[in-house]
């Protein structure tokens, strides 16, 4: 059986980075913030994390600080930024240079209505040149990656010949990394959340891109759960071409509402043993305290830890307890070590039964 994923470094960009683009979570609106990332961090030590997509207009008006502060550890950290503006997507790429990032990311992909009025996202696979434009405009400003995200195809556009063309064009303009996500989007006709499931996934479209296009490392997203079924997915296409294809894969929603099955991901993917869950709740109720005292409340951190007890005893008990408690008036961070606690009682109840 071949390795799941190609070898890291085949890009041409530092190994460490390719080493983690094994394993990143997709940007996700509302919910890859800081505070989300800090937790993801911590269930994967090694993955590339990203930020929620930021409009190169955002950075310029209101200032890059808003949108870009981070803790020091939830590098290798990649900037998404959203626009179709060459100019002013330079400008932000310099406006976001001395925060650090590791990697900005060209938004490509996203089919929201809001995001097509303003000409970017999805939208802009029907411009090939335009994207090469956008690219060559962000790299002249900054001497990290600049990659893309963007689907397999949108609308009538061929899902062969279309995104071969879209990616010969985006490619030779320097962005050797492509977070490909397999699924066509349906600009007219389908919503945002339709889009994410309606059109059918094709692994094996993407495996094909990645196979035409070596010099590529081709990030395979869409509809990924776990390792298992990322495991049945991929380790069929390797056989069938003969080696690894893809370099790594981007996982979404999984990663957000069942983040032990991010946590075991990161474990499989770089051979590490899984995150314990209470040393994590144990460094978050330090991380929610500190960001308390610079005015932070504590729902604001504790939402995005929900899913941590999903499918198992006690989940209900944790969600209410984060999701309600955690915004009452007075309320410490403790809170979130107390509930863990009687929900990890309950799961030994039912282990022992």
């Amino acid at each position: 059986m071949s390795p799941l994923f190609k070898p890291s470094g085949s890009s041409g960009t530092s190994q460490k980075l390719s080493h983690a683009r094994r394993l990143s979570v997709a940007p996700m609106m509302d919910w890859t913030t800081r505070h989300c990332r800090y937790f993801h961090r911590l269930l994967a030590p090694d993955a590339l994390l990203f930020t929620e997509m930021v409009t190169a207009e955002a950075i310029l008006h209101a200032g890059p600080k808003r949108f870009c502060q981070f803790d020091a550890s939830e590098h290798p950290l990649a900037l998404q930024l959203g626009g179709a503006d060459a100019e002013r997507l330079a400008a932000a790429v310099a406006a976001v240079g001395p925060f650090g990032f590791d990697e900005i990311n060209l938004n490509v992909g996203c089919p929201s209505d809001r995001v097509q009025s303003g000409r970017f996202g999805a939208c802009l696979m029907a411009e090939p040149d335009l994207v090469a434009g956008l690219v060559r405009a962000m790299q002249a400003e900054t001497d990290l990656p600049v990659t893309v995200k963007c689907r397999i195809g949108i609308d009538d556009m061929d899902a062969e010949e279309g995104l071969d063309r879209f990616i010969d064009i985006v490619g030779g303009a320097g962005a050797t990394v492509i977070y490909l996500h397999a699924r066509k989007a349906w600009l007219n006709g389908l919503s945002p959340k339709e889009n994410r499931d309606i059109p059918p996934l094709d692994y094996d479209r993407a495996a094909r891109l990645a196979l035409r296009c070596p010099e590529l490392d081709i990030i395979l997203n869409g509809g990924l759960t776990d390792s298992d079924q990322i495991a049945d997915a991929i380790l069929p296409l390797n056989e069938t071409y003969g080696s690894a294809v893809f370099a790594g894969v981007m996982v979404g929603r999984s990663a957000y509402q069942t983040p032990d099955r991010l946590a075991d991901m990161a474990a499989d993917y770089f051979g590490h043993p899984s995150a314990d869950r209470y040393d994590v709740l144990q460094a978050m109720t330090l991380y929610a305290a500190a960001q308390m005292q610079d005015g932070i409340p504590l729902h604001a951190i504790t939402r995005h830890m929900l899913g941590l007890f999903h499918g198992k005893k006690g989940a209900r008990l944790w969600r209410q307890r984060l999701g309600e408690e955690a915004r009452k008036e007075g309320i410490s961070a403790d809170l979130i070590l107390t509930a863990a606690s009687s929900c990890l009682s309950l799961l030994s109840t039912e282990r022992v039964a």
